[in-house]
């Protein structure tokens, strides 16, 4: 299944990615020759338009072709036809993609776990001191030991730091005020508790906005580690390859649907970093040349610029395959760690 879940996860990323190119170039007016998800020989093919689409043997990549990418197309709906700003926002638009991919994963954890949660209780545990004192579902609690409770925080806090057998809970059941004598348990990592369970609020807005939250933390987070790899305070050895990647999917796929959802994300803000890198053949390597090409003119032909573009292409290739071999050693070796800065 390792390669199953990987192949997937790859898909859904790089679907989203190729997808941003795509809407972004076809609201520009820009003409899109072929939209393929996956890599190698064609397995399905259909005729939609100006445009292909097609689903290719190898789901490890994906492409957006457009009309005069390269520089060598006479059409009027070329890319390289449009004006400097209307490409730039092509090209940025397939990490930007992934940030709106990530963010939406997030939103949808966030909003399944609920945003908040309140001192009204949903649940009672069987056989739990609670129970026994006749603490129901829907009672709010008000207060614990002659302590006010304003929020669920407050009431963990007084139960796990008292010393008592029993404790008195102020509890509010149909309008009235009730203080009511529970025992005291202790759960099997130690903590001290009655069995009670809040209810939660789901409000999508508000986990929209923790979602984006939590996606830029993580974009800060990842932008940290590759500055650390970039003056070495991190060793290139670091780094995880597709291989490694797949090892960490199969491993959380193991642990729960929740969890896996949480690495999509992580991994789908890494690929919108990597790919706005200013380095030969990634978008922000495109990017960087539109603004040098802007600047001097005809100085810098298409032809100058694809054989740099070739150039970066070898040295990621390069780079994979020295991370790729360095991954295997650490599968080997048992010591395969977490998700490092970059592909």
């Amino acid at each position: 299944m390792i390669v199953v879940y990987t192949a997937i996860v790859l898909s859904v990323l790089i679907f989203a990615h190729e997808l941003g190119h795509f809407g972004a170039a076809k609201l520009s007016g820009i003409k899109v020759n072929e939209f393929a998800l996956g890599m190698g020989p064609a397995i399905f093919k259909r005729q939609r338009g100006e445009t292909t689409y097609a689903l290719r043997a190898f789901p490890i990549g994906g492409f957006c072709a457009m009309e005069g990418e390269n520089g060598d197309s006479e059409d009027e709906k070329s890319f390289d036809s449009k004006p400097m700003g209307i490409r730039a926002i092509v090209l940025a638009a397939g990490s930007f993609m992934n940030v709106v991919l990530a963010i939406l994963i997030m939103t949808g954890i966030i909003l399944y776990f609920g945003t908040s949660v309140t001192t009204t209780l949903r649940v009672i545990t069987d056989g739990s001191p609670a129970q026994e004192a006749g603490i129901l579902p829907g009672d709010t609690i008000v207060s614990v030991d002659g302590v006010e409770t304003a929020a669920w925080a407050d009431i963990v806090k007084e139960i796990s730091e008292t010393d008592k057998d029993s404790i008195p809970i102020g509890i509010v059941r149909g309008g009235n005020e009730l203080v009511v004598e529970t025992g005291i348990a202790t759960a099997e990592n130690g903590r001290k508790v009655i069995g009670i369970t809040p209810k939660v609020n789901r409000n999508p807005f508000a986990a929209l906005a923790m979602g984006t939250k939590a996606s830029y933390g993580m974009i800060v987070n990842m932008v940290d580690i590759l500055r650390q790899l970039f003056t070495g305070e991190v060793p290139a050895t670091e780094m995880t390859s597709i291989v490694g990647i797949a090892v960490i999917v199969d491993e959380t796929a193991k642990i729960g649907m929740l969890p896996l959802l949480n690495l999509v994300a992580l991994i789908s803000l890494n690929l919108a970093i990597v790919n706005m890198l200013p380095f030969p053949a990634l978008d922000g390597g495109r990017l960087v040349f539109l603004v040098i090409r802007k600047v001097t003119g005809r100085a810098i032909t298409d032809k100058m610029e694809a054989t740099v573009h070739m150039i970066g292409m070898a040295m990621l290739l390069a780079l994979m395959v020295f991370v790729t071999w360095n991954d295997i050693g650490r599968i080997i070796k048992g010591t395969m760690p977490g998700l490092g800065g970059g592909f």
